[in-house]
């Protein structure tokens, strides 16, 4: 049994009842529709994410390892078998005591945050796996009491306030009804430890025994109804247990958060997490995936992917520096620094925030690879962040023939921009104009700014951020064109351009 007995959970649920109840918010969707968006997160534009857990001990596949390695038939499975021996000797919660943390340091990781340019940042609380990365009374798999013995997200939210970050939290902890459970097929350590508050509870088996790598069929549906209220209760305490201790800016929830029996509950955590917030002078943010929750009741997410046009409501796009992983792995195939920025300028002209991740090693160094992209991204904000923060969208978000694939998981292979692809943004009587793939020969052409274009404004002044060169410019009908001779870059170029 957990750490919290029934009469425990029981006033729990009493107190966040009373809470809704005396709150402006009201755990349904026409009170929750009226929100504010902090402008904070509106203005920020970038923040950064980070997913670290037991699943970064053993290092392959990727964070989904935990469910994968019960499954028969998966590399995974093999591996596990290979490395460590069977399931029924060593299993998931055999690598915890593995999971030591020894190296970590909350200010080393905010003061990389702070100079990548991060306004806010998102740490994984719960994964899927159910262990836990804070001090909890909910349950003895946590970090505080296994593994590392550290309050971790405690330890990052002292950090992030020092470095004036906005700490927030991300919580998968509802896929956890089914994601341990491929153990139960054969003769494993998945048999026990399924007590409510164990490593492994609930576990539930599958309805039609169809097992795979990946989230079940029957499980992808919004109208899966298989939830029993007693995980149900469990994991809205476990929200609200967060929002209690480390009042988190932001609060992230993965995808399957919109089946139907969680609809009243997750309402309720909306509420409570507002209201609460209100009650300590802040204003809080949820991120939701696909139709989780209403929209305008929080901020709509895309994974690993986002938006081919401009939207008239501020939305978010979360990627990961790897390709293949979200969480460490020892062949973890890393984006560069040219391609993320090009995904920034992008998603913020079309009125979106970037959440990029990285995926720290068990004892809480950050590979190389990820610092060094951080620090790319950092030094390039230094220089053109003011075509980034605080700017609002343009009447188009930009022009060019490369197109960009809209939807969830479309940002593996990496964009093709040319130097015909411009995206932009402005700010007072700064418009930018971002050149993504910068010609080799200095001469841009803006079809958007022509006199015969949509935008009718004068063309003061035209600079160019970064570099001494004072470009030329000529305005014709159909075009802009500005000439340089000494730009030269990898990265985005942005035009600054004085209107009036």
């Amino acid at each position: 049994m957990g750490k919290m007995n029934k009469a425990d959970k029981k006033a729990y649920l009493k107190k966040i009842d009373e809470v809704i109840k005396n709150g402006k918010y009201k755990d349904d969707w026409d009170s929750l529709k009226n929100i504010e968006v902090p402008e904070w997160y509106t203005k920020g534009k970038f923040g950064t994410f980070a997913h670290w857990g037991v699943y970064s001990v053993p290092a392959f596949g990727n964070e989904w390892y935990p469910r994968a390695m019960y499954l028969e038939g998966t590399k995974e499975f093999k591996h596990h078998i290979e490395t460590y021996g069977e399931h029924k000797n060593f299993g998931y919660k055999d690598f915890v005591p593995m999971f030591k943390a020894q190296k970590f340091d909350a200010d080393e990781w905010l003061d990389l945050f702070d100079k990548a340019g991060a306004k806010f940042h998102t740490q994984v609380a719960e994964h899927h796996d159910g262990f836990q990365m804070y001090k909890s009374d909910i349950s003895y798999w946590n970090a505080y009491d296994k593994g590392p013995k550290r309050d971790i997200l405690g330890e990052l939210k002292l950090a992030a306030d020092k470095h004036d970050i906005r700490l927030g939290i991300s919580s998968h902890r509802i896929e956890h009804w089914w994601f341990m459970n491929g153990g139960k097929r054969f003769e494993s350590d998945m048999r026990q430890n399924l007590k409510e508050g164990d490593l492994y509870w609930p576990s539930v088996k599958e309805n039609d025994g169809n097992f795979d790598s990946t989230a079940p069929v029957n499980f992808m549906s919004p109208e899966y109804k298989d939830l029993s209220r007693q995980f149900a209760e469990d994991w809205l305490i476990r929200c609200c247990e967060i929002v209690d201790n480390y009042k988190p800016a932001t609060y992230f929830f993965d995808w399957w958060i919109q089946v139907e029996p969680l609809k009243s509950y997750l309402k309720k955590f909306a509420a409570y997490y507002y209201n609460k917030m209100e009650e300590w002078g802040k204003i809080g943010v949820i991120h939701y995936k696909f139709d989780a929750m209403a929209f305008g009741s929080a901020i709509l997410d895309v994974e690993r992917g986002q938006f081919g046009s401009l939207k008239a409501f501020p939305w978010q796009t979360d990627t990961s520096i790897a390709r293949n992983s979200w969480g460490y792995t020892e062949n973890n195939d890393f984006k560069k620094t040219p391609e993320i920025l090009r995904d920034l300028v992008d998603i913020v002209s079309k009125n979106g925030c970037l959440l990029l991740n990285i995926g720290p090693k068990p004892d809480g160094t950050i590979v190389d690879e990820e610092k060094q992209v951080l620090l790319g991204v950092g030094d390039w904000l230094k220089i053109n962040g003011e075509a980034i923060y605080n700017t609002t969208h343009f009447k188009v978000f930009g022009e060019g023939p490369t197109e960009v694939k809209e939807g969830h998981f479309t940002d593996n292979a990496e964009k093709k921009f040319t130097s015909e692809d411009i995206r932009f943004t402005q700010n007072g009587s700064n418009l930018y104009a971002t050149v993504l793939s910068y010609p080799e020969n200095g001469t841009v052409n803006i079809k958007s700014l022509g006199r015969k274009s949509a935008f009718y404004g004068l063309i003061k002044d035209v600079s160019v951020l970064g570099f001494d060169e004072k470009p030329e410019f000529e305005r014709f009908d159909d075009k802009l064109v500005i000439n340089t001779k000494s730009v030269k870059s990898e990265n985005p170029v942005v035009f600054k351009i004085k209107i009036d």
